[in-house]
């Protein structure tokens, strides 16, 4: 019998490097596509392709055998220092908008069955997200939409496109819409790294005694959800007979930057003080609502968000000490 195939585009990634893990686990052929290999570790797919997914072209080759799932998850993005600045706002829609039109044509073509979309949090409207102790991130909520990004009102554009081609073509498109995925072999430097991430990094960096930096009054409030949560409900979606989304893939742990901070530095073992600087914050409050995911697929998150955070400061903290060694080996022959 012939294992099921699948496709990754976006295999490069974070979150697309450690789907094509569990599908392998899960008996899969996976190919895996994207402009670069994985940063921190060689991909498990059976075949891994460099590919620009912009253009049409790449599409004709990839899709060169039948393939049962497809799960798209290129895109332009990065953390707040990446998609509120404003600079990359005509790369960040354009480059992701031209992926997910070839996917869902090309899909279409080709009879990929079924197709997986990841959509993002940022699409819900900023109005319902003012208050960072009571924020409205519920899936009906999404309109009248009002993202608060470039980034978020391209989500939401792809995410009607698809399930206008489920409607008008026969494409199976599943949608779910993530909050803040974190967990080792993730962006950790450079400006595209997210909050957890970016903690790590900062206090993994510093001295006991030292400082962080923290954007704006670090009172803003935000849900974090582990790698590996995420992709089981990314798995439990695709082998639903009915359920198609939107559905929101995130936790219900909330917590405000400064406690984020403080956990961190409670994991690493540290007292640092915390200075906070201007910077871009996006909206004020944003956490899960997870009562249509528990209804239509039984999942949650299975462990707090300090055990995830242990496992990311553990990795990360292990990668500040690597890019240490050759400076100190430099001073030691001096």
């Amino acid at each position: 019998m012939q294992p099921k195939k699948a496709l990754v585009c976006g295999a490069g990634g974070f979150i697309g490097s450690h789907l094509v893990k569990r599908l392998k686990s899960e008996g899969f052929w996976v190919r895996g596509v994207d402009l670069k290999n994985p940063d921190f570790s060689p991909s498990a797919a059976d075949s891994f392709v460099i590919a620009d997914l912009r253009l049409l072209s790449s599409w004709e080759s990839i899709l060169d055998t039948q393939f049962d799932e497809a799960y798209q998850l290129a895109a332009d993005m990065g953390g707040a220092g990446y998609i509120f600045s404003g600079e990359h706002d005509a790369n960040v829609m354009h480059n992701s908008a031209m992926i997910n039109l070839h996917m869902a044509d090309c899909g279409v073509k080709h009879g990929v069955k079924k197709v997986f979309y990841s959509s993002s949090a940022c699409m819900y409207p900023a109005y319902n997200q003012t208050d960072p102790n009571n924020p409205k991130c519920a899936e009906e909520t999404a309109y009248p939409a009002e993202p608060d990004s470039e980034y978020g009102w391209e989500k939401l554009f792809s995410e009607r496109l698809y399930f206008a081609f489920t409607r008008n073509y026969g494409l199976d498109a599943r949608v779910a819409r993530f909050h803040n995925i974190f967990g080792p072999e993730g962006t950790w430097t450079g400006g595209k790294e997210k909050a957890p991430a970016a903690m790590c990094r900062k206090v993994a960096e510093q001295p006991e005694g030292g400082e962080i930096e923290v954007w704006g009054d670090g009172e803003q409030t935000r849900s974090f959800l582990y790698i590996d949560e995420c992709v089981e409900a990314v798995r439990r979606l695709m082998n639903s007979e009915t359920f198609r989304g939107p559905v929101n893939i995130g936790s219900e742990e909330m917590v405000t930057i400064n406690q984020l901070a403080s956990m961190v530095m409670e994991i690493a073992g540290k007292k640092l003080g915390i200075r906070h600087i201007d910077g871009p914050l996006g909206v004020r409050g944003r956490n899960s609502d997870n009562r249509l995911i528990r209804e239509q697929l039984g999942w949650s998150p299975s462990a707090p968000l300090m055990d995830g955070l242990k496992k990311t400061y553990t990795w990360i903290q292990t990668n500040v000490e690597k890019q240490r060694q050759p400076a100190a080996s430099t001073a030691s022959v001096r």
